[in-house]
């Protein structure tokens, strides 16, 4: 190719190219029909590009032709293909679309139903037991509560109290609330788990709202003598720890972690000095009582 001796890219058309190269008089036109030929070639481009853009302008304004319908088109079937994978890419990977398409049809909604002033909210009030039975499943399905922490519960997301009384109640006859078998596996699984006493035990059921007589049954159930084997390995345990410190000191430490999962003081200390005394440590001067 003939280039101008202007400096510039090797790869750059310059204005002296259009006249030159291999095509000169390969297709028997004269120099003088090549800038109108050329003219007519880009009026034609002009036109086409035109006509795509009143095509797809017609389609985004609800024209008559279907989106997905290109036999007029300018462009061809390839080209809006072309244009819809273009568009998915632009719009993410398949989950993340299916993620807003189901964020969309989600929004206004809560676990417990529609969000105030969201649009789901504008429809006739749901049936309040209805919403009492969904709240108290959601809440049973992710642990086991007792009656008054579903009762609670419903209070705080303004369920009329007839509605969720009448809930309630058909929960404990078919079994789905049972405080009295709640309350013994909670004895069982905390003193396995955490080495918990009866004490913090009866404490930790009222606090969920078991009756008074339903906490004593259930912590009565606990073998005293387990109760003293649960502290021996519960000192056991963490003795080794406080061999660096002085013996009253031990003693105050393991006698305060026993007390704090609800052991008594005497048993506390008592287990503490057995001990101490296999250890070969004199405790006749060791407190006896928190002092």
């Amino acid at each position: 190719m003939k280039r101008d001796d202007t400096p510039g890219p090797a790869d750059e058309i310059r204005p002296g190219d259009w006249n030159s190269g291999p095509w000169d008089g390969s297709d028997g036109s004269s120099g003088e029909d090549r800038p109108r030929e050329t003219a007519a070639t880009l009026d034609g481009l002009r036109e086409r590009i035109r006509q795509g853009e009143a095509v797809r302008a017609d389609r985004a304004g609800g024209g008559d032709g279907h989106a997905g319908d290109d036999d007029d088109g300018v462009f061809g079937a390839g080209g809006d293909r072309s244009a819809r994978a273009s568009g998915r890419r632009g719009g993410g990977s398949r989950r993340e679309r299916r993620d807003r398409r189901q964020g969309g049809r989600q929004r206004g909604w809560s676990p417990d139903g529609p969000q105030e002033g969201s649009p789901a909210s504008q429809g006739p009030d749901a049936d309040p037991e209805a919403v009492a039975r969904a709240i108290c499943l959601r809440l049973l399905t992710m642990a086991p509560k007792t009656r008054a922490q579903l009762a609670e519960a419903l209070r705080k997301r303004e369920v009329p109290e007839e509605a969720a009384q009448a809930v309630l109640e058909r929960f404990s006859e078919v079994g789905l609330i049972d405080d009295e078998a709640f309350a013994a596996a909670w004895v069982s699984s905390r003193h396995i788990g955490r080495g918990l006493a009866r004490r913090a035990l009866a404490q930790e059921l009222r606090h969920r709202g078991v009756e008074e007589e339903t906490v004593k049954e259930a912590v009565d159930r606990l073998d005293p003598e387990q109760e003293v084997e649960t502290a021996r390995a519960l000192v056991a345990r963490k003795l080794a720890a406080t061999r660096g410190a002085d013996p009253k000191t031990r003693t105050r430490r393991l006698a305060g972690m026993l007390a704090r999962k609800g052991y008594s003081p005497g048993l506390a200390f008592r287990v503490v000095r057995e001990a101490l005394e296999a250890e070969g440590m004199e405790t006749d001067d060791l407190p006896g009582e928190f002092g």
